[in-house]
C-alpha cells in the first residue's frame, strides 16, 4: 500500500487555496499518494492526523510573529492566521505520534515555533550579517547558493555529502531553535537551512524548494522524497 501524504496549501486573504504542482509531483514520483489539506478544519484535526501517513508542510506567506511573542516588523508580509494554527495542531498531533514531517521553506519555520522557537520575520533588516539573495531572482528549478550540512545527521545521510547548492525563496528564516531539534545546515552567511529531530523517526525541515529540484532530477532532492516516504511506509 502507498503511504498517504498530507500537504498543507497556502492561503490567499482566507479564501482562495493555493498549492505548486510540483510538491504533488514530487510526492507522486516518490511513491506516495498526495492528499491536500485545507486550513479551516481545526476541530477535525485528529481524524485527518489518524487518515495520512506522513505530512508535507509547504512554502507560502509570512506567519504570525505573535505565535512566538513579537508584534509585526515592518517588513512582514502577507499572513494566514487559519492556515498557522491547522498547521502547529497538526505538527503538534505528528510529533506526539512520531509520524513523519517534511517541512518545506514557510514549514521549517512553522515547524520550529510550533516547538517553541522563532524566526526572524525579515533577515534583511534583522540580521547584523551581510547577507547572501535568498530570494532569487531566477526559476524555481535554478540553483542559487550553498549550504554546509552538519555531519552524522539525517540531512547528510540523505544527501551523501556535507555540501550541495539549493534554490532560494525567502525573506523569513528561524532564528532561535530549541530540543528536539537541531540545526544540521547553514548558508555561508550563516542563515539557517535546515532543521531535524534528535528524537523521533523523521522530522526534517529545509528552508529551500527540493520538489521542483526533485522534478528537475536532481538526486539529492529526489532522495529527501525518497527518505520520507519510505519513512512514512515503516
Amino acid at each position: 500500500m502507498k503511504p498517504i501524504i498530507g500537504i498543507t496549501a497556502h492561503v490567499e486573504l482566507d479564501w482562495k487555496h493555493t498549492l505548486a504542482n510540483d510538491y504533488i509531483q514530487a510526492v507522486i514520483c516518490a511513491g506516495g499518494i498526495p492528499l491536500i489539506i485545507p486550513a479551516g478544519i481545526d476541530a477535525d484535526v485528529d481524524q485527518i492526523v489518524d487518515k495520512i501517513d506522513g505530512v508535507v508542510l509547504s512554502g507560502g506567506g509570512d506567519i504570525d510573529p505573535t505565535l512566538f511573542g513579537e508584534e509585526p516588523h515592518q517588513n512582514l508580509g502577507s499572513i494566514s492566521p487559519g492556515r498557522d494554527s491547522l498547521e502547529v495542531a497538526i505538527i503538534h498531533r505528528f510529533l506526539e505520534k512520531n509520524k513523519p514531517i517534511l517541512a518545506i521553506c514557510r514549514g521549517i519555520q512553522i515547524l520550529n515555533i510550533a516547538a517553541g522557537g522563532d524566526m526572524f520575520q525579515d533577515i534583511y533588516s534583522q540580521s547584523e550579517s551581510q547577507l547572501l539573495q535568498h530570494a532569487q531572482k531566477a526559476t524555481r528549478s535554478h540553483y542559487s547558493h550553498y549550504v554546509n550540512i552538519e555531519k552524522n545527521s539525517l540531512l547528510e545521510s540523505i544527501a551523501g555529502q556535507t555540501e550541495f547548492k539549493v534554490n532560494s525563496f525567502h525573506h523569513q528564516a528561524v532564528r532561535n531553535v530549541v530540543s528536539p531539534f537541531i540545526v544540521t545546515a547553514r548558508a555561508s552567511d550563516g542563515v539557517i537551512e535546515a532543521i531535524e529531530s534528535t528524537e523521533h523517526q523523521f522530522v526534517l525541515g529545509v528552508q529551500w524548494h527540493p520538489e521542483p529540484l526533485a522534478l528537475n532530477e536532481d538526486h539529492i532532492s529526489k532522495a529527501i522524497f525518497q527518505r520520507f516516504i519510505e519513512a512514512c511506509q515503516s
